[in-house]
């Protein structure tokens, strides 16, 4: 997987920063993320959805952001799935093999 964003930390490298919001942009097929720190970033759908193993005809029905220490969020399925999404998995690059 090719990362094109160029403020995305290195695996492991990444500052926690607690999400602020998260939206669903249809049109995008992506989310939206914003960190408190003032970085926002536009993650494919398809990325969250091969992580999470989430059907492909699954339609998005809610999204919310996790609510002790905003540290990710939860994306609900019409079929009865849910995706966890954490903060790093937004903020840093995947691994590389052999990396950890």
């Amino acid at each position: 997987m090719k990362t094109l964003n160029s403020l995305k930390a290195p695996f492991g490298k990444g500052k926690f920063s607690p999400i602020r919001n998260i939206r669903y942009l249809q049109w995008e097929d992506a989310f939206e993320v914003d960190f408190d720190d003032g970085l926002s970033f536009l993650e494919p759908h398809n990325s969250i959805r091969a992580a999470n193993h989430i059907a492909k005809n699954a339609k998005v029905q809610s999204v919310e952001v996790e609510d002790e220490l905003r540290s990710g969020f939860f994306v609900h399925y019409d079929k009865g799935q849910t995706a966890e999404v954490s903060w790093s998995f937004i903020r840093e690059r995947p691994p590389r093999n052999g990396s950890r």
